[in-house]
């Protein structure tokens, strides 16, 4: 039985491998289609060959573009790096900077009128004061006694009869004022250069000023720039001074700006007192429509009060009264017949609160004030402190002390030269604060009268200091040094010092010009100095000198 069945297995797998199906005999196309088939497979291989090449390339492309964008990456990252660094060394810088800047105005405002004790402090010149001759103590002290002593001697003589023309004239002037409508007129203050003993070249004129108040029941309240309100710039040193009633607020009541209910009455003020013409405002000289003291109206006003007392005392007197500038309020000039004339200025001022500051409507013959930004800003003098200043440090000083020898020769030198070249923006007054700061400055034995030639150089060295800088400091405006004893208002004192040479850094014209008459001066001092001077030997000038040593 198994070996029939295998022998019938046998027989089916012989018939099927001898099937035509599977081995044909005429078998010539299989070489053909191998051909082909190997042809076909070669063109797929380059085709992926290609492919492949054309991949390889793409992947190469990608990864150098990766790369490129990589390190682009990385530069933008250190470049950010960098700049961060680099803007914070700029800004570390500029920190540092604006500590050290703000460090050395902090300095030079806490001490700005420390010139230093010693005389060499100031020993190195500018370029202009080197070369220029300077006079030394013989010439000098020639030039004071010609020059200066034989000029002053009547000043004072002048000053008492000015004086008591004043006060006669004032009086007068409150006779014809009404009392009740009026703005009253208090005593006349004598300040300035006259009073102050310096004064040098002719003619001689007196400053008078003359504080005045508004009538009852009305008061003057005063806003200065350092007093909290806002003023800008260009304005300080100025202030405003608002009229008001006694009974009121300098800022007014609350029922003057907000709108009251017909019901509603404020317990203050009443219908009649709270309403103000603008023809009563006017009357006590405001500017039109507010509440401001107008200068140009207190000048009208002031004008028109003295014309009217000289004509009730003009029979007194055998002189004539006029007035000699236009463009001041009280600019006078008496006339004697024999063709003499002396000339005096009486100006109305408004104090301050209950201190000697004073509000003043003009400068006459000066440039303080030249640019006054309205009629209603009244600028602040403190020419009755500056004077006891004087006074009192003058006291510590040893006996004929050269001080006011200083500023009289500097002063006559720069008019002697503004008469050559012209006037310029640099004024008596600026002289003037130079030697304050210089005797605050410097210990007393330094102003004895055998070194007047250092200080008038010292006054020289800080003047052309000042004006390289374009910096001179008021004396008294944020000076916390300022002595106790002459009862100076604090608000000053705390308030940021006041630049004197600011108006001229925007005016370069007028620095150019104050520059060069400052340079002038100093290149002409000599020859303005010898001829004035006496001869004096050449033996007599070494002995003094010998002297001195």
């Amino acid at each position: 039985m198994p070996v029939g069945l295998f022998r019938v297995c046998l027989l089916v797998i012989t018939a099927i491998v001898n099937h035509p199906l599977f081995f044909p005999k005429e078998n010539g196309t299989i070489p053909e289609n191998t051909e082909e088939i190997i042809q076909k497979m070669k063109e797929r291989e380059e085709s992926l060959r290609l492919e492949q090449l054309r991949l390889e390339q793409e992947i190469a492309d990608q990864e150098a573009t990766q790369k490129a964008l990589e390190k682009a990456a990385v530069v933008v990252e250190e470049s950010k790096e960098e700049k961060v660094r680099w803007d914070m060394w700029t800004a570390l810088s500029m920190v540092v900077f604006l500590l050290i800047e703000l460090w050395r105005q902090d300095f030079q405002e806490g001490n700005w009128q420390d010139t230093g004790g010693e005389e060499d402090d100031m020993a190195v010149l500018g370029k202009a004061f080197k070369g220029v001759a300077f006079p030394n103590k013989a010439v000098l002290a020639s030039f004071y006694e010609k020059r200066i002593l034989g000029t002053t001697a009547d000043m004072a003589r002048m000053r008492e009869m000015v004086e008591g023309f004043a006060d006669d004239l004032l009086e007068a002037l409150r006779s014809v004022c009404n009392r009740d409508a009026d703005m009253e007129v208090e005593d006349c203050m004598g300040v300035g250069s006259m009073y102050e003993n310096w004064r040098v070249r002719k003619p001689f004129v007196c400053d008078l000023i003359v504080p005045f108040a508004p009538p009852e029941p009305y008061c003057f309240c005063c806003q200065t720039w350092c007093s909290g309100d806002s003023f800008p710039p260009d304005e300080q040193g100025y202030g405003t001074i608002k009229v008001c009633r006694a009974d009121e607020d300098a800022t007014g009541c609350i029922c003057d700006k907000t709108k009251l209910g017909e019901d509603m009455l404020c317990l203050l003020h009443s219908q009649v007192s709270s309403a103000r013409p603008s023809s009563e405002m006017e009357d006590l000289l405001c500017f039109k429509n507010t509440q401001y003291l107008d200068a140009d109206q207190v000048m009208k006003w002031f004008q028109i009060a003295v014309t009217k007392a000289w004509n009730r005392i003009s029979h007194k007197y055998e002189f004539d009264l006029s007035f000699s500038l236009l463009d001041s309020p009280g600019a006078l000039k008496i006339k004697f017949k024999s063709g003499k004339s002396i000339a005096f200025n009486l100006t109305p001022v408004v104090q301050y609160e209950n201190s000697d500051v004073y509000f003043i409507s003009h400068f006459p013959r000066s440039s303080l004030a030249a640019d006054i930004p309205s009629s209603t800003h009244w600028f602040l003098t403190f020419a009755v402190y500056e004077r006891r200043f004087i006074q009192l440090v003058s006291k510590t000083l040893p006996a004929n002390a050269c001080h006011v020898s200083c500023l009289q020769i500097l002063s006559f030198l720069h008019g002697k030269q503004c008469s050559l070249t012209g006037p310029s923006g640099l004024t008596n007054y600026h002289l003037k604060t130079v030697l304050l700061h210089l005797l605050q400055a410097r210990p007393s034995q330094d102003w004895a009268p055998e070194k007047l030639e250092a200080r008038l150089q010292d006054m020289l060295k800080f003047l052309e200091k000042c004006l390289h800088e374009k910096k001179l400091y008021h004396f008294f405006i944020g000076n916390e040094k300022v002595p106790a004893e002459l009862g100076f208002p604090i608000i000053f004192q705390r308030a940021e010092p006041l630049n004197l040479f600011r108006p001229f850094v925007l005016r370069r014209d007028i620095y150019r010009k104050m520059v060069d008459t400052f340079h002038e001066m100093l290149r002409n001092m000599s020859a303005l100095i010898n001829e004035y001077t006496v001869h004096i030997p050449h033996a007599h000038t070494n002995g003094i000198r010998k002297e001195h040593l």
